[in-house]
Protein backbone atom coordinates (compact mmCIF):
# COMPACT_ATOMS: atom_id res chain seq x y z
CA UNK A 1 0.00 0.00 0.00
CA UNK A 2 1.11 3.35 -0.87
CA UNK A 3 0.50 5.62 1.85
CA UNK A 4 2.82 7.65 0.61
CA UNK A 5 0.79 8.74 -2.52
CA UNK A 6 -2.28 9.40 -0.59
CA UNK A 7 -1.36 11.84 1.98
CA UNK A 8 1.41 13.69 -0.23
CA UNK A 9 -0.64 16.84 -1.32
CA UNK A 10 -4.40 16.27 0.24
CA UNK A 11 -3.60 17.25 3.83
CA UNK A 12 -1.09 20.02 2.85
CA UNK A 13 -3.96 21.58 0.50
CA UNK A 14 -6.69 20.40 3.32
CA UNK A 15 -4.10 22.34 5.84
CA UNK A 16 -3.71 25.19 3.42
CA UNK A 17 -7.29 25.86 2.88
CA UNK A 18 -8.85 25.36 6.37
CA UNK A 19 -5.86 27.89 7.65
CA UNK A 20 -7.13 30.30 4.83
CA UNK A 21 -10.70 29.22 6.41
CA UNK A 22 -10.15 30.05 9.99
CA UNK A 23 -8.34 33.87 8.74
CA UNK A 24 -10.97 34.68 6.54
CA UNK A 25 -13.88 33.95 9.20
CA UNK A 26 -11.92 35.93 11.84
CA UNK A 27 -12.08 38.96 9.61
CA UNK A 28 -15.42 38.46 8.74
CA UNK A 29 -17.05 38.18 12.18
CA UNK A 30 -15.30 40.71 13.74
CA UNK A 31 -17.78 43.91 14.09
CA UNK A 32 -16.56 47.65 14.04
CA UNK A 33 -15.24 49.39 16.75
CA UNK A 34 -17.61 51.53 17.15
CA UNK A 35 -20.05 48.03 17.75
CA UNK A 36 -17.96 46.77 20.74
CA UNK A 37 -18.62 47.82 23.94
CA UNK A 38 -17.48 47.21 27.41
CA UNK A 39 -20.37 45.20 28.89
CA UNK A 40 -19.29 41.39 28.12
CA UNK A 41 -23.01 39.73 27.41
CA UNK A 42 -23.43 35.80 27.83
CA UNK A 43 -26.08 35.85 24.49
CA UNK A 44 -25.46 36.54 21.17
CA UNK A 45 -24.60 39.79 20.21
CA UNK A 46 -25.65 38.75 16.15
CA UNK A 47 -26.60 36.24 14.61
CA UNK A 48 -26.42 35.56 10.22
CA UNK A 49 -29.13 33.48 8.78
CA UNK A 50 -28.33 31.81 5.38
CA UNK A 51 -24.65 33.24 5.57
CA UNK A 52 -23.30 33.11 2.06
CA UNK A 53 -19.38 34.76 1.91
CA UNK A 54 -17.03 35.23 -1.12
CA UNK A 55 -13.30 36.57 -0.76
CA UNK A 56 -11.66 37.16 -4.32
CA UNK A 57 -8.05 36.25 -4.79
CA UNK A 58 -5.54 38.81 -6.44
CA UNK A 59 -6.80 38.05 -9.64
CA UNK A 60 -10.34 38.88 -9.28
CA UNK A 61 -11.37 35.43 -9.13
CA UNK A 62 -13.17 33.30 -6.51
CA UNK A 63 -10.63 32.24 -3.80
CA UNK A 64 -12.76 31.22 -0.89
CA UNK A 65 -16.69 30.82 -0.82
CA UNK A 66 -18.45 30.00 2.64
CA UNK A 67 -21.92 29.17 3.48
CA UNK A 68 -23.76 28.10 6.75
CA UNK A 69 -27.00 27.80 7.61
CA UNK A 70 -26.20 30.17 10.90
CA UNK A 71 -23.45 31.59 11.89
CA UNK A 72 -23.64 33.08 16.08
CA UNK A 73 -21.31 35.39 17.45
CA UNK A 74 -20.70 35.26 21.66
CA UNK A 75 -19.15 38.57 23.06
CA UNK A 76 -18.34 36.89 26.43
CA UNK A 77 -15.51 34.81 24.93
CA UNK A 78 -15.60 36.07 21.11
CA UNK A 79 -16.37 32.55 19.83
CA UNK A 80 -18.59 32.25 16.47
CA UNK A 81 -20.17 29.43 15.78
CA UNK A 82 -21.35 28.12 12.45
CA UNK A 83 -24.35 25.78 11.77
CA UNK A 84 -23.97 23.72 8.77
CA UNK A 85 -20.56 24.90 7.41
CA UNK A 86 -19.58 23.98 3.90
CA UNK A 87 -16.42 25.77 2.83
CA UNK A 88 -15.08 25.85 -0.93
CA UNK A 89 -10.96 26.09 -1.73
CA UNK A 90 -10.40 27.04 -5.16
CA UNK A 91 -6.36 27.57 -3.87
CA UNK A 92 -4.01 28.36 -7.26
CA UNK A 93 -7.08 27.24 -9.64
CA UNK A 94 -6.64 23.78 -8.67
CA UNK A 95 -9.51 20.92 -7.69
CA UNK A 96 -11.72 22.35 -4.91
CA UNK A 97 -11.30 21.44 -1.80
CA UNK A 98 -14.83 21.50 0.63
CA UNK A 99 -14.73 21.10 3.67
CA UNK A 100 -18.38 20.45 5.34
CA UNK A 101 -19.79 19.61 8.98
CA UNK A 102 -22.81 20.03 11.51
CA UNK A 103 -20.74 22.39 13.27
CA UNK A 104 -17.83 24.47 13.55
CA UNK A 105 -16.63 26.62 16.20
CA UNK A 106 -14.04 29.12 15.82
CA UNK A 107 -12.09 30.54 18.56
CA UNK A 108 -11.23 34.18 19.85
CA UNK A 109 -8.92 35.82 17.07
CA UNK A 110 -9.05 32.32 14.65
CA UNK A 111 -6.48 30.60 17.69
CA UNK A 112 -8.66 27.67 17.03
CA UNK A 113 -11.38 25.86 14.57
CA UNK A 114 -13.02 22.96 16.23
CA UNK A 115 -14.95 20.93 13.29
CA UNK A 116 -17.64 18.95 14.53
CA UNK A 117 -19.97 16.20 13.92
CA UNK A 118 -19.73 14.43 9.86
CA UNK A 119 -16.48 15.85 9.30
CA UNK A 120 -16.06 15.70 5.57
CA UNK A 121 -12.91 16.86 3.39
CA UNK A 122 -13.21 16.71 -0.22
CA UNK A 123 -10.44 16.94 -2.79
CA UNK A 124 -11.96 17.00 -6.06
CA UNK A 125 -10.61 15.01 -8.50
CA UNK A 126 -7.74 16.21 -11.19
CA UNK A 127 -6.42 14.97 -14.36
CA UNK A 128 -3.19 13.08 -12.49
CA UNK A 129 -5.27 12.36 -9.32
CA UNK A 130 -8.44 10.59 -8.08
CA UNK A 131 -10.77 12.20 -5.52
CA UNK A 132 -9.80 12.24 -1.91
CA UNK A 133 -12.13 12.29 1.06
CA UNK A 134 -11.17 12.48 4.38
CA UNK A 135 -13.87 11.66 7.16
CA UNK A 136 -13.74 11.93 11.42
CA UNK A 137 -16.43 13.49 13.84
CA UNK A 138 -13.97 16.25 15.05
CA UNK A 139 -11.44 18.27 13.29
CA UNK A 140 -9.26 20.51 15.35
CA UNK A 141 -7.57 23.31 13.15
CA UNK A 142 -4.47 25.13 14.85
CA UNK A 143 -3.61 27.68 11.72
CA UNK A 144 -0.46 30.09 13.44
CA UNK A 145 0.87 26.20 14.88
CA UNK A 146 -0.04 24.88 10.98
CA UNK A 147 -1.31 21.46 12.41
CA UNK A 148 -4.62 20.10 11.94
CA UNK A 149 -5.42 17.37 14.81
CA UNK A 150 -7.74 14.58 15.86
CA UNK A 151 -8.17 12.23 18.74
CA UNK A 152 -11.13 10.56 16.82
CA UNK A 153 -11.63 7.91 14.35
CA UNK A 154 -10.21 8.92 10.66
CA UNK A 155 -10.77 7.47 7.00
CA UNK A 156 -9.10 8.57 4.24
CA UNK A 157 -9.89 7.18 1.01
CA UNK A 158 -9.25 7.50 -2.75
CA UNK A 159 -10.31 5.55 -6.09
CA UNK A 160 -7.45 2.79 -4.89
CA UNK A 161 -6.84 3.05 -1.10
CA UNK A 162 -8.75 3.05 2.16
CA UNK A 163 -6.82 3.91 5.46
CA UNK A 164 -8.45 3.79 8.63
CA UNK A 165 -6.79 5.35 12.10
CA UNK A 166 -7.27 6.69 15.11
CA UNK A 167 -6.11 9.93 15.53
CA UNK A 168 -4.05 11.64 12.97
CA UNK A 169 -1.62 14.65 13.12
CA UNK A 170 -0.53 16.96 10.38
CA UNK A 171 2.16 19.09 10.45
CA UNK A 172 2.35 21.53 7.01
CA UNK A 173 5.21 23.19 8.12
CA UNK A 174 7.51 19.71 8.17
CA UNK A 175 4.77 17.73 6.16
CA UNK A 176 4.68 15.05 8.47
CA UNK A 177 1.42 13.35 8.53
CA UNK A 178 0.72 10.92 11.62
CA UNK A 179 -2.07 8.53 11.83
CA UNK A 180 -1.77 7.54 16.14
CA UNK A 181 -3.16 4.44 16.28
CA UNK A 182 -5.25 1.51 15.37
CA UNK A 183 -4.17 2.05 11.60
CA UNK A 184 -5.49 -0.33 8.93
CA UNK A 185 -4.53 0.30 5.17
CA UNK A 186 -6.15 -1.29 1.97
CA UNK A 187 -4.48 -0.70 -1.32
CA UNK A 188 -6.43 -1.70 -4.66
CA UNK A 189 -4.04 -2.00 -7.57
CA UNK A 190 -5.82 -1.65 -10.89
CA UNK A 191 -2.65 -2.64 -13.07
CA UNK A 192 -2.94 -5.77 -11.10
CA UNK A 193 -6.43 -6.25 -11.58
CA UNK A 194 -6.11 -5.75 -15.27
CA UNK A 195 -3.40 -7.94 -15.95
CA UNK A 196 -5.50 -11.08 -14.20
CA UNK A 197 -3.55 -11.67 -10.83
Amino acid sequence: MNLDRLSRWFPFLLLAAVAALTFWLDQVVRLPSSFTGKTVRQDPDYIVDRLTAVKMNAAGNVGYTLYADRLTHFPADDRTQLESPRFVSLLDGGAPITVTARQAQLSANGENVYFEHNVRVVRDPTPTQTRMVLETEFLHVIPDAHLVRTDRAVRLTDAHTVVEAVGLELNSETRVLKLLSTVKGVYHDPDRAARGR
